[in-house]
């Protein structure tokens, strides 16, 4: 099944997530088909908090596609933000 979810990268107390679509059989910052937008929780000042492509978000639900629980709450987030 392919998932649409979060992949940790940054430094050590500097999380950075990409949002990315992948098959939810590797591992969690392993390969992925697609990267569709990103998560910056320690942002500040003029940087962007979260970017998300909803285009393609939408081609991949329609195509079978799960969000994870974050990504439903981060993808909520932005649609009330805009």
């Amino acid at each position: 099944m392919v998932v649409i979810r979060l992949a940790r990268g940054g430094a050590k107390k500097r999380p950075f997530f990409s949002i990315v679509v992948a098959d939810s059989r590797t591992r969690r910052d392993g390969r992925f088909i697609e990267r569709v937008g990103f998560y910056n929780p320690v942002a500040s000042g003029a940087e962007q908090l979260l970017r998300i492509a909803f285009d393609r978000i939408d081609y991949w639900v329609n195509t079978g596609a799960r969000l994870s629980p974050t990504v439903v709450r981060l993808v909520a987030q932005a649609k009330a933000a805009v």
